[in-house]
């Protein structure tokens, strides 16, 4: 199937810490906005954030976009990693530094496993810098299976506190 039944809105992880990564994230909302059946309805604010899972790299610049789209979700995977390779990706050590990573970590409320795609997003509850930005674009949010997004949060925050900066608005 390349296209949903109906329009969902999935939501989308973007980081980056090589190069100009303000830039290129706003570059790679850009290019989402421009996927075929989509549009970009709203993003977050770029937070700083410590590396997660290898610590010898720079910090990370985060955000969250919400993106309405008629796209499945493996077609959107499909997208969402040609994008990545359009603006530099190169395969690094697992969890290493990249110029862009792009996950998507919900669509609407589905739940998908496959040995390409989870949906949620396996790691969701355990990253502070994607479920913060989260969080600010879409509060009420309800992640399949595991309980709204703000419980995650204070979950995450009660057992490992994670920092993150505020470093302002993207420009797309």
């Amino acid at each position: 199937m390349m296209t949903a039944p109906t329009p969902q809105t999935a939501y989308l992880g973007l980081g980056s810490n090589l190069g100009d990564s303000l830039a290129v994230i706003g570059q790679a909302i850009h290019l989402l906005d421009q996927l075929p059946h989509s549009r970009v309805l709203a993003c977050s604010s770029a937070y700083r954030s410590a590396p997660w899972g290898v610590s010898d790299q720079p910090d990370f610049v985060n955000a969250v976009v919400a993106l309405r789209t008629r796209l499945d979700p493996l077609r959107l995977l499909d997208h969402t990693q040609a994008l990545e390779k359009s603006l530099g990706r190169v395969p690094t050590r697992h969890w290493g530094e990249r110029v862009i990573d792009l996950d998507i970590l919900l669509y609407g409320q589905h739940m998908v496993s496959t040995p390409e795609l989870a949906i949620p997003h396996p790691w969701l509850g355990e990253r502070a810098f994607v479920l913060l930005p989260l969080l600010e674009i879409a509060p009420g949010t309800h992640v399949p299976g595991h309980g709204s997004a703000r419980d995650l949060w204070q979950k995450l925050q009660q057992k490992t506190p994670q920092p993150l900066q505020k470093i302002g608005k993207i420009a797309w």
